[in-house]
């Protein structure tokens, strides 16, 4: 039987973290957003006060809505706070060193009763839930990016996770409106099994001249009618969580195909990672995206 959830931890107030703590506020669950300073924390904030006005804007919500939401949303940078969740859900950068760490600084003050999940969109759940005191209060809990647009997440059993932990987090992924499905425990589970491949091959278009920047997104967009160009896409994700899921997917699988392309590797070592930097296969630091090649 599913465990009752009033009071949700998330770890990390970037994009997802704030996303997730964004819409799960809306639906009324009180929220502890964890960060490692208030920098951090006040950056999250802010980015979930203009989301949410953008939602205003376009009818999705009211202005009490938002109100009622931001009050429920108590910034932390102490995972002693995190006694008082019934679920924490974890939403730090796509390294697995730092996750096993978090799980493991978190854990020392955390009840025996409180689940925990990761926002992991690649690296084995069973292997992170390892490093916890609770493997079988442990899963995968994908959300897509941005959160409170995007209707879909991956939720990943571990090899120990409990039939009650599952039901439990599948309720609160209804709740929130957004569709579950279920995916296995390997390297990158379904969506970005099948997305990222994607992008490096454009990548590596790009790479051998096939195609320009803007030859390669149109040719999606109009061609394959995608909303948006996969190089394009890549400079949203962020091109450092494109190579990392890349070096899972190479390291898990040990099949060739999925050899990241050494143009996405020079443009992360390079410090050229999209949006949230103004470069990468776009420059944005004027009033419109400019491509760089």
């Amino acid at each position: 039987m599913p465990i009752m959830i009033k009071r949700i931890g998330v770890i990390g107030a970037g994009q997802m973290g704030s996303g997730i703590a964004h819409v799960c506020a809306l639906k009324g669950y009180d929220i502890h957003l964890a960060d490692v300073d208030q920098a951090h924390l006040d950056k999250g904030l802010e980015n979930i006060g203009r989301n949410m006005d953008r939602q205003i804007s376009r009818g999705m919500i009211r202005p009490e809505d938002k109100d009622a939401a931001l009050k429920r949303i108590v910034p932390v940078v102490d995972y002693k706070a995190f006694a008082e969740c019934d679920l924490v859900v974890e939403a730090a950068t796509e390294n697995e060193a730092i996750k096993r760490e978090i799980f493991k600084k978190v854990c020392v003050d955390l009840p025996p009763n409180v689940l925990l999940a990761t926002n992991t969109s690649s690296i084995s759940v069973t292997r992170l839930a390892s490093v916890t005191d609770r493997p079988g209060k442990f899963m995968g809990m994908h959300f897509m990016n941005p959160v409170p647009l995007m209707g879909l997440v991956e939720l990943i059993r571990g090899i120990a996770t409990e039939e009650e932990t599952f039901r439990t987090v599948r309720e609160v992924v209804v709740r929130l409106d957004k569709k579950p499905v279920n995916a296995e425990d390997f390297p990158a589970f379904i969506v970005n099994r099948i997305l990222l491949p994607m992008i490096n091959e454009a990548v590596y278009a790009l790479y051998e001249g096939v195609g320009n920047v803007e030859a390669i997104d149109t040719g999606m967009k109009l061609g394959a009618n995608h909303p948006m160009g996969p190089l394009e896409l890549a400079d949203f994700i962020g091109l450092d969580t494109c190579l990392s899921v890349m070096q899972v997917l190479h390291e898990g699988l040990a099949d060739s195909k999925y050899r990241p392309c050494p143009l996405l590797v020079k443009y992360v070592e390079a410090g050229w990672i999209g949006r949230k930097v103004k470069r990468g296969f776009y420059d944005y630091s004027g009033e419109r995206p400019v491509p760089t090649r």
